[in-house]
């Protein structure tokens, strides 16, 4: 295979720019920029996410079972490096962000345009990304959008011409 388009290709794949938060209750808090989202389902409604398996997200996300996937907004590109650095709890906050806890416990970010807390279903191992099902259990809209809801979410085209996940 030609490593070049192979890399190439794969990076034509557009991606959305979301934080995925869990905490286990003792402690654990982890927040993570994540960009392999998708919706997979509308009933149940199941998104699936995949995330580093050497990561202390995902190791959190697997305990709890449980998990928030926070929306960015187009004009929050530095949350979405503040999370690509592992998450600091301190002074009730995370990496300096102020949150709620949703109903499940998960992290919620009170300035994310909206959020959906899940409940991990299924676990795929497999990479050096395992992919989490998680099924919807709560929705928050903080920040309804002005336009079309896809529209208003950060992608990672925006973070600049030499911001790339993929390939």
């Amino acid at each position: 295979m030609n490593a070049d388009a192979k890399k190439t290709v794969l990076r034509m794949i557009p991606y959305g720019i979301y934080v995925l938060t869990a905490d286990d209750g003792q402690g654990n808090v982890a927040a993570a920029t994540v960009n392999w989202v998708t919706q997979t389902a509308f009933a149940p409604p199941l998104v699936v996410v995949g995330v580093k398996t050497d990561s202390g997200t995902y190791q959190t996300t697997k305990t709890t079972k449980t998990f928030a996937l926070n929306m960015l907004g187009k004009d929050q590109k530095s949350l979405a490096f503040t999370f690509f650095r592992p998450a600091d709890l301190s002074d009730g906050k995370i990496s300096g962000q102020s949150y709620r806890k949703g109903v499940t416990g998960a992290p919620i970010l009170v300035d994310a345009p909206g959020a959906v807390e899940c409940k991990v279903t299924t676990v795929i191992e497999q990479g050096d990304h395992h992919i989490i099902v998680g099924e919807v259990v709560e929705a928050h809209l903080n920040k309804a959008p002005a336009g079309r809801p896809d529209a208003a979410i950060l992608e990672m085209k925006d973070l600049g011409d030499n911001v790339f996940y993929g390939g």
